[in-house]
């Protein structure tokens, strides 16, 4: 019943991830020919460090105040919630602007790290400032708007920010597309300022969700007051601003350090990929293989991750009230049934882009210069899937038993093993090295993660143990007839266009998902895993 409710509760928000994670996935196939490999990579450039510093201006606020308000709303204190969310909105505003103009002023710095001259670049220093300053003005907007979204997730409503999230989505796409369309093809046709303005959709996006939270606000504003009013407390016996945001920041530094943890990954490739192949002599890859790995390749892995999202945002409220109250039982129904959707969904769908990432690439961006490059960085790539949303999800968990500091603790070993390690193995392996080094950093991190679950919930891992057995038998059994099938296909249809791949490319997938669920509803597994609609009868 437990791990029911929890999925219920994480329904609205696993479509809105996956919609918006598909929307911000699709755009690349028209954005990549209008400017090309090394737009995208300067489009990354300039996000690598407007992402880092949302997190940083949000310092955490969304989960940490859904955190804080279950809390109290599970002690039945609804005006200490509502007061802090009240004081929290000057604050953001300040942080939003603080935020912007060290971006803003700081460009130039981080060009200069991210940035290494190479023959054939198409775009220079400059362009790279230009860009990371155009996308700062979204920081002006993001951090109040994450601060209504985790108010409306303590009550645990995800609808708001489900609906904000698309809404966000999507009018952010639609800039970035018509703005690079414009430039590029009906003005100078100049690609940095094509992306430059390209980067705004970030800052019209931010509008977009941030009315659609208001409106979801004003909806419910009566039904909020009418249980502040319920609960309000003599000024004298009211917990003091001070001792509120000392709790919040105990949540919130922990948990923004965590949320940070795909984007520092990130920012490492971003920042040394370019000078250590030019070490390795591979300098004219560089560019085109930070494009490839950080916005090709990792927009495609990161969309079975929409599930662990999701389940990332409601289990810290969900868990912390299991917490609160002492309910053992349920903590440990939530725990198993988080570990076993997730490897139930992300270890077919990672390995299932493993062996179809050949039609997957060539279906979504065409045979271009970088087509074998582009094929085995998303072939090497596509398992790491499953670590980052058992680390997403295993983050959470600890985060909602207050065990922050393990959570933090793994990241800082997970990442410091990234740093140290990225450039000796692009210098031994090439290219690849630096993927290696995501899965050598994840991998520990999540190891962490995984034995303080075990030892401070006192959680039995045999059923999961057992499950992913099970999971990992079953995946194999797919990728064996997927691979069958394409094969097949691949000789018999011969050299097929772009559009042409799609038919035996859906026909492998759907024999994919087919074989699976087939295997997991006879052997009972998909029962057990995702509910009663999936138990044979």
């Amino acid at each position: 019943m437990a791990g029911s409710k929890l999925m219920q509760g994480t329904k609205a928000l696993t479509l809105a991830t996956l919609i918006s994670k598909i929307i911000g996935f699709l755009y690349i196939i028209p954005f990549f020919p209008l400017v090309g490999e090394q737009g995208v990579a300067l489009y990354q450039a300039g996000y690598m460090p407007y992402g880092i510093m949302i997190a940083l201006a949000t310092m955490g606020v969304p989960v940490a105040l859904s955190k804080f308000v279950s809390k109290y709303h599970a002690l039945g204190d609804y005006d200490t919630a509502h007061r802090l969310f009240k004081s929290g909105i000057p604050l953001m505003l300040f942080m939003g602007f603080l935020s912007f103009w060290v971006l803003f002023l700081g460009a130039p710095l981080l060009a200069t790290i991210v940035y290494t001259a190479n023959a054939g670049d198409q775009y220079g220093f400059d362009d790279v400032v230009f860009v990371i300053r155009m996308v700062s003005f979204a920081l002006l907007v993001i951090p109040v708007m994450s601060l209504i979204r985790g108010y409306m997730q303590g009550f645990q409503q995800m609808v708001p920010t489900s609906v904000s999230q698309v809404i966000e989505q999507i009018i952010r796409i639609v800039f970035i597309l018509a703005a690079a369309f414009v430039i590029m093809n009906l003005g100078s046709g100049n690609m940095p300022l094509a992306i430059g303005f390209a980067t705004l959709g970030a800052l019209v996006g931010a509008f977009g969700g941030l009315a659609v939270l208001i409106y979801y606000y004003r909806m419910q504003r009566m039904y909020i007051l009418k249980k502040v009013s319920e609960t309000k407390q003599p000024a004298e016996t009211r917990q003091p601003l001070p001792k509120m945001y000392k709790e919040l920041i105990s949540y919130a530094l922990p948990l923004s350090f965590v949320g940070l943890s795909i984007p520092l990954f990130q920012m490492i490739d971003v920042y040394t990929i370019d000078g250590a192949m030019a070490a390795a002599g591979l300098g004219h890859l560089g560019k085109p293989f930070i494009g490839v790995l950080t916005g090709m390749a990792h927009k495609i892995v990161l969309i079975p991750m929409a599930l662990a999202t999701a389940l990332s945002i409601t289990l810290v409220p969900i868990i912390t009230r299991a917490y609160v109250s002492g309910d053992h039982t349920i903590l440990q129904t939530y725990i198993t049934q988080t570990y076993q959707v997730i490897l139930f969904i992300t270890i077919p769908a990672s390995f299932g882009m493993f062996v179809l990432a050949e039609p997957i690439y060539y279906f979504l961006f065409g045979a271009n210069e970088s087509f074998v490059l582009g094929v085995e960085t998303l072939r090497y790539y596509a398992p790491v899937t499953i670590l980052f949303a058992i680390y997403a999800v295993t983050g959470s968990i600890l985060q909602g038993m207050n065990r922050q500091k393990n959570a933090v603790l793994s990241l800082v070993i997970g990442l410091l093993l990234k740093l140290g390690l990225t450039y000796v193995f692009i210098l031994w392996f090439g290219a690849y090295g630096a993927i290696w080094t995501t899965y050598i950093g994840f991998g520990v991190a999540l190891a962490l993660n995984i034995y303080a679950i075990g030892r401070h919930a006192n959680f039995d891992y045999t059923i999961i143990f057992r499950r992913t057995i099970l999971i990992t038998i079953f995946t194999g059994m797919m990728m064996m007839a997927v691979g069958l099938i394409w094969g097949g296909m691949k000789v018999w249809l011969g050299d097929v266009s772009r559009i042409g791949v799609a038919v035996p490319l859906f026909i492998s997938v759907g024999a994919g998902v087919v074989v699976y669920f087939y295997l997991s509803i006879r052997s009972h597994l998909a029962g057990k895993v995702l509910g009663e609609r999936f138990k044979i009868r």
